[in-house]
């Protein structure tokens, strides 16, 4: 994944964001809304501006209905968009998280959300999702449904999401950014966003001030 910055007198930067693809993949351009952020040492990345959370309504891991802004008002939420055959960026971000929840108080476990929404949602059943999930934390949200909805949503948080392409060899690649956003249980925004290669720790120092909804 590639991030452009350009910085200016009051240490802002246009970050955008390149399609982090599981595999093989190329780019394209699309209307994301870009991200304004302030430059910090810090594992998360503070947005100048918080994104609104994606009005989608999907499937969840039993196959119920799930909307993703109702269901999630007024709880502090991650949010990552991914899909369960990755083989690299997708499980080691998920699993992280799952190390760093794990070591949170009993309370802040109960309050934390974590939801991931599948970039391939023809291969992700709700079935696929609470197995693969489960594997990490059982707690995990899992949501699958139309490609187009689960697309537009991404592209309304920064995240670019490309359809799932299949190769002549029958191996199929979904490109997707690999942000985490996290919203606030005051305003049901994202104020940070954490890229690939967040560590573990770097979410377990975050997480309590996130579930308070502190920025870190």
């Amino acid at each position: 994944m590639r991030t452009t910055f350009k910085t200016g007198a009051a240490l802002t930067a246009l970050a955008v964001f390149a399609l982090a693809g599981c595999g093989s993949g190329g780019s394209s351009a699309d209307n994301s809304p870009a991200a304004v952020i302030t430059a910090s040492p810090k594992a998360g990345t503070v947005l100048d501006t918080p994104f609104d959370k994606p009005d989608m309504i999907l499937t969840d891991g039993q196959g119920k209905k799930y909307d993703l802004v109702k269901e999630t008002a007024g709880k502090p939420t991650l949010i990552y968009f991914g899909y369960t055959h990755c083989p690299d960026v997708c499980p080691t971000t998920m699993s992280d998280i799952a190390i760093a929840k794990s070591k949170l108080s009993k309370a802040q476990q109960a309050a934390l959300r974590v939801v991931f929404v599948s970039t391939d949602p023809t291969r992700d059943t709700p079935k696929r999702l609470t197995e693969w999930l489960n594997a990490m934390d059982k707690s995990f949200i899992g949501l699958t449904g139309d490609f187009t909805t689960i697309q537009a949503g991404a592209r309304s948080v920064g995240v670019d999401v490309e359809k799932p392409v299949k190769a002549k060899d029958g191996s199929i690649t979904s490109t997707h950014g690999a942000q985490v956003l996290a919203f606030s249980p005051k305003d049901d925004k994202a104020h940070v966003l954490y890229m690939s290669g967040t560590t573990s720790e770097q979410f377990q120092a975050d997480l309590p001030k996130i579930i308070k909804g502190e920025t870190p």
